[in-house]
């Protein structure tokens, strides 16, 4: 009997370890994970609750991304004081909107109002309406009032993304005052790196960052040591445009002023460098056509995204097989043709995908404008001379050789050298023209590439060994 009682009353598996949740790359490892999805199948919240505590916020985010849709929820109900402003700053979009609807729109408030104003805003812009009034209804009115003052503003632009709460003071003031002013106002906000200077219409008229202020003696008067030359960023700016004025003047934060020139927020750089990761990535994925590229995003809309532009793509390939049904009497002729005219297109395809990655980041980031557009071209054009050559006499070569055919051989050869040139030349002129239309060339550049490279390559191909007699 006592043995029996032994064997009922025998601990389950040993958690892992205190401190041994993370690998040696500081992920979370997969026995931790599985204890806690383990804990909140059996509906254990406590237990749940006790292998979470210990974590970094940045950790409990990534649990989340982890764990299946249906524990997100349950976690988050187990850990809700857990679920501070880090935690949710550090989430991923779509699994912060999963937590959020698995919550009280009361729990969903009280988490908001812990957060600076564009943390909330990103924490419940992307819900549905319904669900936003819900939120918004049970915040206090003056927090309320700053979100829905962010929502107003359009997506991707600085005024949805500043902060709103920052240090103005007059330019009236001594440095004296103004240390005094910041030590006795507990409103004021608890990070920041520099004070803005502002008029009677609350217009900015300079910076002081607070290791100027801290260094100079009280009696100083504000104006002779603030920095007048700054940097204003327009509530309506591009956040992409906004990202690059943070890399070309070195910033660590920056006043946001509205139409009429008044001082409505600021920006700091830790908000950048998320905006400069968002956008590399965004850009890259648009290349591809992979809509988000979102491990997390519903499988629905990986799937609207990715169909859209295969489906574009399938049309591209039924002109480029056009080129090539033109000649179905020199391949019948010389089926050699049929092996190797993918070589010349698929290189070519390469070649523009290299030259149209340099482009697009050129334009992203200012480094291609109007001035230099000429020069860019010239310089593409030389490099894909110059690689189309070095391909041309490998291919050539190799062709002559293998099939002991030097006319097929030179005919490839010059197919190789005419397509890498309309590889470079797309892949430049095309994301330049559609930036000149106001069309992101990330989003639609690589179909245009692509059916110019594979088009133009067979017809090189197949036009040459036409003309040359050799099919």
């Amino acid at each position: 009997m006592a043995e029996t009682e032994t064997d009922e009353l025998a601990p389950e598996a040993a958690p892992p370890d205190e401190g041994d949740e993370l690998d040696e790359e500081n992920r979370l490892k997969p026995e931790f994970v599985r204890a806690v999805a383990e804990a909140l199948e059996a509906g254990d919240e406590g237990r749940a609750y006790e292998l979470v505590e210990p974590l970094h916020p940045a950790d409990i985010a990534d649990l989340f991304e982890l764990l299946d849709h249906e524990d997100r929820a349950a976690l988050a109900k187990a850990i809700t004081d857990l679920l501070s402003p880090e935690v949710i700053a550090e989430l991923n979009d779509y699994v912060r909107d999963d937590m959020m609807e698995a919550l009280p729109p009361g729990a969903v408030a009280d988490i908001a109002e812990q957060l600076d104003t564009d943390d909330a805003v990103q924490l419940i812009e992307d819900l549905e309406p319904e669900d936003q009034r819900a939120i918004l209804a049970e915040m206090e009115p003056e927090d309320r009032a700053a979100i829905e003052s962010a929502l107003a503003y359009p997506e991707e632009t600085a005024g949805r993304l500043m902060q709103r709460e920052f240090v103005a003071v007059p330019e009236h003031m001594t440095v004296g005052s103004v240390i005094d002013y910041m030590r006795e106002h507990d409103e004021l906000p608890t990070e920041f790196w520099e004070v803005f200077v502002v008029d009677a219409l609350h217009k900015p008229v300079g910076t002081c960052a607070l290791s100027w202020i801290l260094r100079t003696p009280r009696g100083v008067a504000l104006t002779d040591v603030m920095k007048r030359d700054q940097t204003l960023i327009p509530v309506t700016m591009d956040q992409e445009e906004v990202a690059l004025r943070f890399q070309k003047y070195a910033l660590i934060s920056a006043a946001v002023v509205d139409e009429s020139g008044r001082l409505v927020g600021q920006l700091t750089v830790d908000d950048i460098v998320h905006i400069i990761s968002e956008e590399a990535g965004e850009d890259i994925l648009r290349l591809s056509g992979a809509g988000d590229g979102d491990i997390n995003e519903p499988i629905a809309l990986t799937v609207r995204a990715r169909l859209s532009w295969l489906v574009i793509n399938l049309g591209t390939a039924i002109i480029a097989s056009s080129v090539v049904g033109a000649f179905q009497g020199a391949i019948a002729q010389l089926a050699l043709l049929a092996v190797l005219m993918p070589i010349v297109s698929g290189m070519g395809g390469n070649a523009g995908t290299q030259t149209l990655a340099v482009v697009v980041r050129a334009l992203a980031t200012n480094q291609l404008t109007s001035s230099n557009t000429v020069r860019m071209i010239w310089r593409e054009f030389r490099i894909a001379l110059a690689n189309g050559s070095a391909l041309a006499i490998l291919i050539g070569v190799g062709t002559a050789l293998l099939f002991h055919n030097p006319l097929l051989g030179g005919v490839i050869a010059a197919a190789m050298v005419i397509n890498n040139l309309t590889a470079g030349i797309a892949g430049i002129m095309v994301p330049v023209t559609l930036a000149r239309l106001r069309i992101d060339p990330a989003v639609s550049s690589a179909v245009f590439v692509t059916t110019a490279t594979d088009t133009m390559g067979f017809f090189s191909f197949l036009g040459l060994a036409v003309l040359t007699g050799l099919a």
